[in-house]
């Protein structure tokens, strides 16, 4: 199995925890970091990973407004086995992890891992109610996916040019007619970040939601709703709901044993994040139709990811023109 890391960093400061990590992923699995560092960082890089990983820069050739998906394009060509890994610099997988995504590979296109915080600061706490609401609702958006090298070659990668990576590639890979795994029991840790990345993540992780209207439709009424509560003096109303919003959160805590991983009292910040959800909605509508787009690095980008109906259309088209539709293994 091959372990893909597309990496952009401006600092070096956690550059000796993730090299110990590095170091224990390579005595299980093939390590490939994808390195789109400035040159001095990446020599850096070069000179604590030599002979322990194979570092490479983004491929040339590709283009396209979202640097991690090229990152991921670059290093899933390289990538010398069919089952490959693809995870953020803060993702820690054990070897108990590693071998149960090796084993759901030999039966589906693409996994979808469990994340959870380790350790859990205040903003962990409150960005994992967004989780839990995930679970409870279906699946959760990790910070890491699994493919077959063969399948997401013969699909073409995916799209570069939007913001919300995971949910693209996993739509690709279900347009393609592939077979998704999403374990609710399949948990990797991840470390949370500073409470000012947090903070500067909150309008950006909205936007996201552009791709998913049901998901907007209800962010977009939070405000209302609560606006409406208010006013008709009722607090009952109030209670009721945030209670409702709790117990759901704690359904997806304790669903698949997830009691071991959540804290007892991150259900609690379910209604918190919820609220913050509704309110930077509205700031990220105002930033696609007044600015055109979410700012990401030195750039905007104006789709979050495309619609599923439309990556079906695309990839039929292409396939038909391209490629006989290949046999898929089922789950």
């Amino acid at each position: 199995m091959t372990y893909v890391l597309p990496l952009r960093w401006h600092t070096d400061t956690d550059l000796a925890e993730l090299t110990d990590y590095l170091r224990s992923l390579a005595e299980r699995v093939e390590v490939l970091v994808v390195d789109g560092s400035p040159p001095d960082l990446f020599a850096r890089h070069a000179e604590a990973w030599r002979g322990l990983v194979r570092h490479l820069p983004p491929d040339p050739s590709e283009h396209g407004l979202n640097g991690k998906v090229l990152g991921v394009r670059t290093g899933v060509r390289a990538a010398g086995h069919e089952h490959v890994v693809i995870a953020d610099d803060d993702v820690r997988y054990d070897e108990t992890a590693l071998a149960a995504v090796h084993r759901l590979l030999g039966r589906a296109d693409l996994v979808r891992p469990q994340n959870y915080f380790d350790p859990v600061p205040w903003h962990a706490w409150w960005d994992t109610g967004r989780t839990l609401l995930n679970r409870a609702l279906g699946a959760d958006y990790p910070g890491t996916l699994a493919v077959r090298r063969s399948t997401f070659l013969a699909m073409g990668g995916y799209d570069p040019d939007v913001l919300f990576e995971n949910l693209e590639l996993i739509r690709t890979v279900r347009g393609y007619g592939g077979t998704e795994a999403a374990p609710a029991w399949l948990y990797v840790r991840r470390l949370p970040p500073d409470a000012a990345h947090f903070r500067g993540q909150r309008v950006r992780q909205a936007y996201d939601d552009l791709a998913q209207p049901a998901r907007l439709l209800t962010a977009l009424a939070v405000l209302p709703a609560l606006t409406a509560a208010v006013a008709s003096r009722r607090p009952r109303l109030l209670v009721g709901a945030v209670a409702g919003v709790v117990a759901l959160a704690e359904t997806g805590r304790r669903r698949a044993n997830g009691c071991r991983v959540f804290p007892p009292t991150t259900a609690l910040a379910a209604p918190l994040w919820l609220l913050e959800r509704g309110i930077c909605s509205w700031l990220a509508v105002a930033q696609r139709f007044l600015r055109g787009g979410v700012r990401y690095g030195e750039t905007r980008i104006r789709r979050a990811a495309t619609p599923a109906p439309q990556t079906r259309a695309i990839l039929h088209f292409l396939r038909g023109r391209n490629n006989p539709e290949p046999t898929k293994t089922q789950l």
